[in-house]
């Protein structure tokens, strides 16, 4: 669904909704999958690590209402931030957190992300949740999904280290 309105300058607005789900299975326990999730020194080996960015920022509190921030530069001189809060933290079971991209100052979507681990065949089954908002223009939620892909890929990988 997309909503347009314009600002009183006359900027144009838009939001459009999208949902998206995606399952993993890791050949490790829920406990450690959960670590990956919750523990900065895990969970930077896996995220906020793309080709050519410059992690400026970082910050890891994952407990109802703590935060999480990661800002990175890109070459293009591109500044990427994500600042999320924490709402539901199960140990091995599940993380409920809302948060928000920029670029630059731009703000260009807000979620709602639930992840939850389940036991199975001798791993974790991951199922993940996303609810977005994606704002003015940046109606590209196609492009979230194949990076949230991506993201939970490396996890993964990390994970038979």
């Amino acid at each position: 669904m997309t909503t347009v309105s314009e600002t009183e300058t006359g900027t144009p607005r838009s939001v459009v909704h999208a949902t998206f789900r995606i399952e993993r299975q890791y050949p490790a326990s829920p406990a450690r999958v959960f670590r990956a999730l919750v523990e900065r020194e895990a969970k930077d080996r896996w995220f906020a690590r793309g080709e050519g960015l410059t992690l400026v920022e970082r910050t890891m509190d994952v407990r109802p209402g703590g935060r999480e921030t990661a800002k990175g530069k890109w070459p293009t001189g591109v500044v990427s931030s994500f600042d999320a809060r924490y709402y539901d933290v199960v140990p091995d079971t599940r993380l409920v957190y809302a948060y928000e991209m920029h670029l630059d100052a731009r703000k260009i979507s807000v979620s709602l992300a639930t992840i939850d681990l389940r036991a199975r065949d001798g791993g974790t089954h991951l199922v993940m949740t996303e609810q977005g908002a994606f704002l003015d223009g940046y109606d590209d939620a196609g492009a979230r999904e194949h990076g949230t892909n991506f993201l939970l890929d490396a996890l993964g990988a990390s994970l038979t280290d």
